[in-house]
């Protein structure tokens, strides 16, 4: 049975349907969608002269320019690499910019090859302004409780052991401090961010409607990528429960996370450099901050880790890290957070330890609309 082009954006994002994108590689690196692969028709030079030929002839030149562009040793290039795309997923589709010529020319070759493949009308346009819309539409409908607490508190590692909860440091790929940045420093872009955060809520609307929805304490910016302003508001405004952990018990977390694990992810993507990236990334990222610790704060910290820094490479143990972790904690973050939590004034539900918090989520959770 031959399969109609679709707009039924909510089924294509609730099941992951897969989506072959056909526009340039330029676009497709900009912004696109989680299940979405770049097969283009045009690659970024061709499009470019397409799209100046349109301007400045129309579009039937441009259509003339681009089959001219893409010879028949391109085509055939392009048509194998759709076929492969179309064999692995059968239950896909294809989109462009907005639904029309470049959709619509893939169509029909891939017709000619006796293969019919069905488009998403509106394309990539309908579909981003279709999140961008389901994105305001949950900051309204789910409710939102914050999991906060101290710094190194582990509030990570309990969301993720609680049901109806978005990570959004994982979406991300960033913990959301001056320390947060992976070995690589990759994060998503701000659409595709986005993008797979609406998602996130369209999921959990649909699959858990009934539920609220926990997130951990953040800051509008986590790393390069910002919070979109409705749910950055509506968690202002939500309230939460508060994760209580001993300090020492927090040092150890932070050790672990920061230093211990990370450590033998930049000896492997370094090698011999590793001792100066890693040095690098975290005195640069105390010097981040310099200005709000301080001068003499700054100066013990900074001596504290480069004397652990030397101490890790000599032996390859962390322990000495504790000293300076423990000032971070104690003499900036901790107050700093304080402060915070005072001024957003909100309403507090629950706190205890690990087990409690978790316990208390399972009951409230699943049921708050």
């Amino acid at each position: 049975m031959i399969r109609q082009d679709a707009n039924d954006y909510l089924r294509l994002f609730l099941q992951d349907i897969p989506l072959m994108d056909v526009r340039a590689p330029v676009e497709f690196n900009k912004g696109a969608f989680p299940n979405s692969q770049n097969i283009p028709i045009l690659d970024d030079q061709q499009r470019e002269a397409v799209g100046t030929c349109y301007k400045q002839d129309g579009q039937d030149a441009a259509i003339a320019l681009g089959l001219q562009l893409v010879t028949a040793e391109i085509r055939e290039q392009r048509l194998e690499q759709w076929k492969r795309f179309v064999n692995a997923h059968p239950e896909g589709f294809l989109y462009c910019f907005r639904g029309g010529l470049r959709s619509r020319t893939t169509q029909a070759w891939l017709k000619e090859q006796g293969i019919d493949y069905p488009l998403i009308k509106g394309g990539y346009k309908a579909m981003r302004t279709y999140l961008l819309q389901q994105m305001e539409v949950s900051s309204e409908q789910i409710p939102l409780v914050i999991l906060s607490g101290f710094t190194g508190s582990g509030k990570t590692h309990v969301l993720k052991k609680t049901s109806h909860h978005v990570d959004l440091e994982a979406l991300a790929n960033h913990r959301g401090s001056a320390f947060g940045s992976d070995v690589n420093d990759f994060q998503p872009t701000q659409i595709n961010w986005e993008n797979q955060l609406s998602i996130d809520c369209l999921k959990h609307r649909h699959h858990y409607p009934q539920s609220g929805l926990l997130l951990e304490d953040e800051s509008k910016r986590i790393g390069r990528n910002i919070l979109p302003d409705c749910i950055h508001q509506k968690m202002e405004q939500a309230p939460y429960i508060f994760l209580e952990r001993e300090l020492e018990q927090r040092v150890a977390i932070i050790r672990e996370d920061y230093f211990t694990s990370s450590w033998p992810l930049y000896q492997h993507q370094f090698q011999d450099a590793a001792d100066e990236k890693f040095s690098s990334f975290m005195l640069g990222g105390l010097a981040r901050i310099k200005k709000r610790l301080g001068g003499v704060l700054y100066q013990n910290i900074n001596a504290s880790f480069t004397l652990a820094l030397e101490h890790l490479f000599a032996t390859g143990k962390t322990e000495l890290f504790d000293a300076g972790i423990r000032l971070l904690l104690q003499k900036y973050y901790d107050p700093m957070y304080l402060y915070q939590l005072k001024n957003k004034q909100r309403e507090l539900l629950f706190r205890g330890a690990e087990s409690e918090i978790l316990a208390w989520a399972d009951d409230h959770l699943k049921t708050m609309t």
